[in-house]
Parts: structure tokens; C-alpha cells; sequence
């Protein structure tokens, strides 16, 4: 009982008591809760205004700040305001030359013409790019600034709050640096508008100047073989034009324009000239010093330079005025003249102390030839006088020609060449003289013009492909008398390799000289440049014929490479008597890495897909295994031989009933001179899986072997004794084996013994048989063996 009593007290006691501290617990917790409320009083709302007034001082400061660094640097309307009057000035000789005149202009001017207005065109859209974006940015700006302007809180007012009132100073001084800065962000703005409607203009009166010079190219391209002069017999003997000195005035006034212009806007192309110049004139000038040095003079004393000399200014600037439309193919006709003009000073020059007096004599014919032609298309017109003036020097040009053609040296130029040439230098002088009698001047001029161009060009040329190869043969010579890296190729065959590139490099440039003098080279270019860009389709893909010639010319250049770069580590014609000479199989390697580099460059400038190339991968591997394992068995054995090394280029060695001497191992195939002196293509899958027998992978020792028949009769130790000697004495013995002398076979009235000796290169052993034979014979003979 007492202990119920106890328990019921205790469990009342506890319930007090929880309800106690839960109470007390939920009373703090109101009071904590009242004391995080906060109590907003004014103070603490005036208190909010300068964080917000202060982040958008700060922006309006950083906006003022920017539009003055602008308008310090002006936007760049100055550099732009400066030119364009300039430009200006070309698109309104061009207008006064071509817009409204009834007079047939030449194409060579039109063209002309055609290239200034291109090039002052990209220069006006480049410029309306850069103030519209200017216009765009200030526009911008000027939003900004009436953003900031019209805002309340930026404007200081008397019932402002203590705390503004602490920044009314900076706020009124911000606001007046906001009206400046609008006013100067305005001004710039009319600027860059007016400078932009101005460039506007002029770009588009540009426009319509090309539509008039194409139509005027069109309707040259139509009359360019009409009549445009009586014919000869019915023109009259003079003109009331005939002022020769007005006529060549007026001829050269326009080109002289289009020549500064070109000069003017092409200045990069020709410092890039001069840095190749004077690079070429270090070099040679270099290897020149090296070579009067006392360890090399000797031995390059036998050296004779018909081009190049000590102190190669001449031959510097030959090679930079034939190399020049190679850097500037848009040039116009006149600056060509021009280039050709001083290309003849400095040949006539180079002539004047190395060819005979009357070769020399005969080379002043053809520059006063050249200089007279020049004067007359520049001065003619279709009176009779001047016209048949014309038709005699197309005629003298023709004899000119055929006396080059029959005097010149072929080492000079190779026939070739220079029979083509000749050939388009006649029919052009004699198509002149028929365009003339009917009238149609303007393309005898041209083709008089041209022909006599063509014959210039051809000597500059030649005399060009001479200087680099002397060039190039100078460094070679000099790299191989100081075993520097040249030392390694074969001469030979970089002198035929470097002349054929040279000569295809001359090819090209006449070409070009040649289209250029007939007004073609535009056209031309741009009919080569649509075909080869015209986007094509072929089922689902893409293509360009550019890409295509792209990825044929890679392959091409990769394979060729491969093929030759064998010069590069003095690869040349081995004899099967040689000594035996490994050379490495590095270029084996070289010529996979060529390839490897050459397929997957020729796979990214075709432009071809690299998902559809795993398609047509995939479609090949089918082929692989069905035709072409035997190609690929090949392939990957070339380069399992090239790894494993199981023989080295100069190695004898024995497949089946194939031996010989290693010469080259390709990619699919390996070559192999014999003894005989055949040359055997071998597959390398057989050299990979047949019996390969390498007699000189470590030495090139061979145990060789002959029979002996003698008499039964004969002292056998005398004989052994003979046999000893001969083979001792002989060349090509390893004189620390002996000479193993064995009876073969017995019979009644003969024995048959066999000589077993080493002899140290396997490439004398028929020398050697020969010789040892021939010995034997002899002192057999004179200690009366007798031989069975």
C-alpha cells in the first residue's frame, strides 16, 4: 500500500513538473522572437538612399569616362576623313575616263580601271562596317546619357533627405559633365553619320561604275574583231591627230594613273620582293666567301660560274624582276612593261662582259626593237604612215626572231622550249600585220606588243633558271667538301631534278606574262576560279574541283617525295662489283611517314567527310578481302620489314631461286640486282614468308668452292702444296681460315679433290674462282701435273 501511495505522489510531482518548463520554455521563445523583429524607423529608411545613389554615380562616372577616351581617339574618323578624298579622286578619273564618252576604250584600261575600283571598294565596305558600328555604339551611348539625365535620384532637390543632401556637390557637378559629354557624344554621332552617308556614296557609285565597265568589257569583247579603222588601202596618209609627242602624251596619262595607283596600294608585295632579294644575295654572296677560304678553294678551283659571281647584284635583281608577277598576278599591263623595261637594263648589263661582242651586238637589236615597238603602239593610230610603220616592224620583229631562233645556244635554252615559243612569237607578228590591214588596230597592237614581250621574257628566263641552278650547285659542292648535310645527296640527280622544276617554275611565269599582255589574265583567273569553287554534288556529297585537284596534287607531290627522297641520303646507282656498303633502312621509314603525312593532308583538303570516309573504309575492306590482300599482305610486310630489319639496303641475299644484291626497299615492293646484273622486283609478302637467306647480315664472308681432277699418278702432297700457295697469294682470301683441301672421288685412273677456301666478300667470288684457276693452270703446267 505505501508503496502505491508513493508511486502515484511521484507520477503526479513529474507531470507538474514537465508542464512547468514547457511553459517557462515557450515564453522565452516569444520574447526571443520579438527581439529579431526589426522596427523600421526613418532613419533606417533614409539610411538606404546613398547605396543605391552611390552605385549609379559610379555607373554615370564610368560612362562619362568612356565617351571621352572615345572622342580623345575621335573613333578613327580622321585616318578615314583624310582618305577618302583620295579615293575620291580615283572613282572621278575613272567616271570622267569612262561614263558618257562614245569612244571605244582599250581592254587593258578597263581592266585597269576594273582592279582600281575593286580595290577602293573593299577598302569603302571595310570602312562602312566600322562607322556603322561606330553609329551603333554612339547611339547606345546617348540612351545611356538620357537615362542618367532623367533620373531623380541623380538630380539634387532642396527637399532631398540628409543623406543626399551629404553628395549634392558630386551630383550637380556629374550632371553638368552629363551635359558635355551628350553634346560631344551628339557631335561625334553627326560626324560619323555625315562621314558614313558620304562613304555610302561613294560605295555605291562604285557599283554602278563596274556595270559601265563590264558593259564596256562586253561590248569590247564584241568589236574586238570588228572593223575600227579603214583598211589599210583606204586610209588616208596622215590624221588631223597626227601630233606624235600629243598622241604619246595622251597614250601614257591614263597608265601612269593606274601605274601609281597599283604602286601606291601594292607596296607589301614588293617589300616581300625585296626581303627574297636580299636573302638570295646573302646566300650566294656567302658561299662565295666560303669558298675563297683556304681549305675549299682547292678543291672548287675546277668550278666555273657563268652566271653567278663574287658579288651577285646582277644576278639578284634578274631573279627578283622574273620572279615578280609570281607576287603580284593582278598587275596591270603597264607596270608589266615597266618590270620588262628594267628587267632589259640590268640583262643588257649582265651581257656586256660575258657573251661574245657580236652576240652582243645582236642583243641591243632586240632592246631597240623592244623600245621601238613600245614607242609606236604607244603613238599610232589609223593613218596610213604610221599603220605601215607598224607592219615593218612586225616584219623585222619576224626576221629578228628567226635569227634568235637559229643562233642561240640549245644549252642556253633547250629546243623544247624555245620551238613553241617561236612559233607563238611568228603567228603573233603575222597575225598583227593581217589585224592591221583590216583595220582592227587595237589588237595588233596588242599582239605586237605581246610578241616582242614573249621574246624578252624568254632570254630573262632562261638566264634565271641558269643563276638558281648555279646557286644551288655552289651550296652542294661547298656542303660536300665540308661534310655538311648536302654531302649526302647525289648531285646528279638534284641537278636533273632542280632543272626540271625550274624550267616548269619558267613555264609558268611566260604563261603569265603572256596573259597579262593580252589583256586575258582576269578573265582567265576568274574562269579558273569559278570552276574550281562551283559547289558540286555527287549523290549525298559535297565537292569543289578545286578540292579534288587539291587532293590530286598532295598525292602526287607525296609520291614523288617518297620516290626521291633517296637524293637526300646519297641514294645512286649501285653495281653489283661494289664492296658491300649497308646504308639504313631509315629511309624506308622516310618514305612510309611521306605517304602516311601525304594520304591523311591529300583526306583534310579534299574536304571529304570523315564519317563517310569510314563508309567508303568499310566498302574497301570488303574489297581488301576480296582482290587486294595481296596489296595489303605487301604493304604491311614493308613495314614489318622496315621494323624487323631481317637484311639492310647492300645486303646479299638468296629467295628461292632469286639472289642478289639488295638495292631498295619500298613499301610493297623490294628491288634486287643480280649477279647477272638484272635488277628483280620482289614482292616483300615473299621476302616476308618464304626462306630468306641473308649471306652478309654480319660479315660478308663466303665459304666458296671448285673441283680438281688429276691423275692417279700424281704426288698428291706436291699438289696440295701448289693448291696451298696459290689460294694464299691470291686476293680476297681470309687469311686467318685455312684452306681445306678434300678428296672428292677415287677412280682408276684419276682422283677428284675439293678446295674449300673463305674469301671475305661474296661479290668477288667468280673474280676469284677465275683468277685461282687460272694460277693453278699455270703451275700445274710448269710442274708437269696432269689435269684429268
Amino acid at each position: 500500500m505505501i508503496d502505491l501511495h508513493f508511486f502515484r505522489f511521484y507520477k503526479t510531482y513529474l507531470s507538474l513538473s514537465i508542464s512547468f518548463i514547457f511553459c517557462l520554455i515557450l515564453n522565452q521563445h516569444q520574447a526571443f522572437s520579438q527581439e529579431k523583429t526589426p522596427v523600421k524607423t526613418a532613419s533606417d529608411t533614409a539610411a538606404t538612399i546613398p547605396d543605391t545613389l552611390l552605385f549609379k554615380i559610379e555607373r554615370a562616372q564610368n560612362i562619362i569616362t568612356q565617351i571621352n577616351t572615345s572622342n580623345k581617339n575621335n573613333y578613327n574618323l580622321t585616318a578615314i576623313r583624310t582618305e577618302l578624298p583620295e579615293i575620291e579622286a580615283n572613282v572621278n578619273e575613272v567616271k570622267d575616263d569612262v561614263v558618257g564618252t562614245s569612244r571605244i576604250i582599250e581592254i587593258k584600261t578597263l581592266l585597269s580601271y576594273q582592279s582600281i575600283l575593286k580595290g577602293e571598294q573593299l577598302q569603302l565596305a571595310a570602312w562602312r562596317e566600322t562607322l556603322s558600328d561606330y553609329n551603333n555604339n554612339l547611339r547606345k551611348t546617348a540612351e545611356q546619357i538620357i537615362k542618367f539625365s532623367t533620373d531623380t535620384l541623380l538630380t539634387p532637390l532642396a527637399k532631398d533627405t540628409s543623406g543626399k543632401q551629404l553628395y549634392k556637390a558630386q551630383l550637380t557637378d556629374l550632371r553638368q559633365k552629363l551635359q558635355q559629354s551628350g553634346k560631344l557624344n551628339a557631335s561625334t554621332l553627326d560626324s560619323a553619320g555625315l562621314l558614313l552617308a558620304q562613304v555610302s556614296k561613294l560605295y555605291f557609285e562604285i557599283n554602278s561604275l563596274q556595270t559601265t565597265i563590264n558593259e564596256h568589257l562586253k561590248q569590247s569583247g564584241k568589236t574586238a574583231f570588228s572593223k575600227e579603222s579603214p583598211y589599210l588601202w583606204s586610209a588616208p596618209p596622215i590624221t588631223t591627230t597626227t601630233n606624235l609627242g600629243k598622241l604619246f602624251r595622251t597614250s601614257y596619262q591614263g597608265q601612269n594613273r593606274i601605274l601609281l595607283y597599283f604602286i601606291n596600294n601594292t607596296w607589301d608585295n614588293r617589300l616581300l620582293l625585296i626581303l627574297v632579294g636580299t636573302a638570295f644575295f646573302i646566300w650566294v654572296f656567302r658561299n662565295f666567301k666560303i669558298v675563297n677560304q683556304l681549305q675549299l678553294n682547292p678543291k672548287l678551283s675546277v668550278l666555273k660560274f657563268n652566271y653567278i659571281g663574287t658579288f651577285p647584284l646582277l644576278a639578284t635583281l634578274i631573279v627578283v624582276l622574273n620572279i615578280t608577277p609570281l607576287f603580284e598576278p593582278a598587275s596591270p599591263p603597264s607596270y608589266i612593261e615597266l618590270i620588262q623595261l628594267a628587267l632589259l637594263f640590268v640583262l643588257t648589263l649582265f651581257f656586256r662582259k660575258r657573251i661574245k661582242a657580236a652576240k652582243f651586238k645582236f642583243w641591243l637589236l632586240i632592246v631597240a626593237l623592244y623600245i621601238i615597238v613600245s614607242i609606236t603602239i604607244a603613238v599610232i593610230n589609223y593613218g596610213l604612215i604610221l599603220r605601215c610603220g607598224l607592219i615593218m616592224l612586225n616584219l623585222v620583229s619576224g626576221y629578228i626572231g628567226l635569227l634568235f631562233y637559229k643562233n642561240i645556244d640549245r644549252r642556253t635554252i633547250p629546243k623544247r622550249y624555245l620551238k613553241p615559243i617561236m612559233s607563238i612569237y611568228l603567228l603573233l607578228n603575222g597575225f598583227a600585220i593581217l589585224l592591221n590591214f583590216f583595220g582592227r588596230i587595237s589588237l595588233a597592237k596588242v599582239f605586237s606588243q605581246t610578241a616582242v614581250s614573249s621574246l624578252i621574257q624568254v632570254v630573262g628566263l632562261a638566264v634565271f633558271v641558269h643563276i638558281i641552278s648555279e646557286s644551288l650547285e655552289l651550296q652542294i659542292r661547298i656542303s660536300s667538301c665540308s661534310e655538311g648535310f648536302f654531302s649526302k645527296i647525289n648531285f646528279v640527280k638534284v641537278r636533273k631534278t632542280v632543272r626540271r622544276v625550274l624550267s616548269i617554275v619558267a613555264v609558268l611565269l611566260w604563261l603569265l606574262v603572256f596573259f597579262i599582255n593580252l589583256n586575258f589574265s582576269g578573265a582567265l583567273f576568274t574562269m579558273i576560279e569559278t570552276l574550281l569553287n562551283k559547289q558540286r554534288t555527287f549523290g549525298k556529297i559535297d565537292y569543289t574541283l578545286g578540292n579534288i585537284l587539291l587532293f590530286g596534287i598532295i598525292i602526287y607531290v607525296s609520291l614523288w617525295l617518297q620516290k626521291n627522297v633517296g637524293i637526300l641520303f646519297g641514294e645512286n646507282n649501285s653495281s653489283f662489283t661494289d664492296k658491300l656498303e649497308h646504308k639504313s633502312s631509315k629511309l624506308a621509314l622516310v618514305r612510309l611517314i611521306v605517304i602516311v603525312i601525304g594520304f591523311f593532308a591529300a583526306i583534310t583538303a579534299s574536304g571529304f567527310p570523315v564519317d563517310k570516309l569510314t563508309v567508303v573504309l568499310g566498302a574497301l575492306s570488303v574489297g581488301i578481302g576480296l582482290g587486294m590482300q595481296n596489296i595489303v599482305n605487301n604493304f604491311v610486310s614493308g613495314i614489318i620489314l622496315i621494323f624487323e630489319r631481317p637484311f639492310q639496303i647492300g645486303d646479299f641475299v638468296e629467295l628461292a631461286d632469286k639472289k642478289g644484291k639488295v638495292l631498295d626497299i619500298g613499301i610493297r615492293a623490294s628491288r634486287m640486282l643480280t649477279p647477272q646484273g638484272s635488277e628483280v622486283i620482289v614482292p616483300n609478302g615473299d621476302l616476308l614468308s618464304g626462306r630468306l637467306v641473308n649471306w652478309t647480315l654480319s660479315n660478308s664472308y663466303l665459304k666458296t668452292e671448285f673441283l680438281l681432277k688429276i691423275s692417279s699418278e700424281t704426288d698428291i702432297e706436291n699438289v696440295k702444296k701448289l693448291i696451298e700457295t696459290v689460294v694464299v697469294k691470291a686476293d680476297n682470301t681470309v687469311k686467318n681460315m685455312p684452306v681445306e683441301i678434300l678428296f672428292n672421288a677415287i677412280g682408276a685412273e684419276s682422283i677428284e679433290l675439293k678446295v674449300e677456301v673463305w674469301i671475305n666478300s661474296i661479290y668477288s667470288e667468280t673474280s676469284f674462282k677465275g683468277k685461282v684457276l687460272e694460277q693453278m693452270y699455270t703451275q700445274f703446267k710448269q710442274n708437269g701435273i696432269k689435269m684429268m
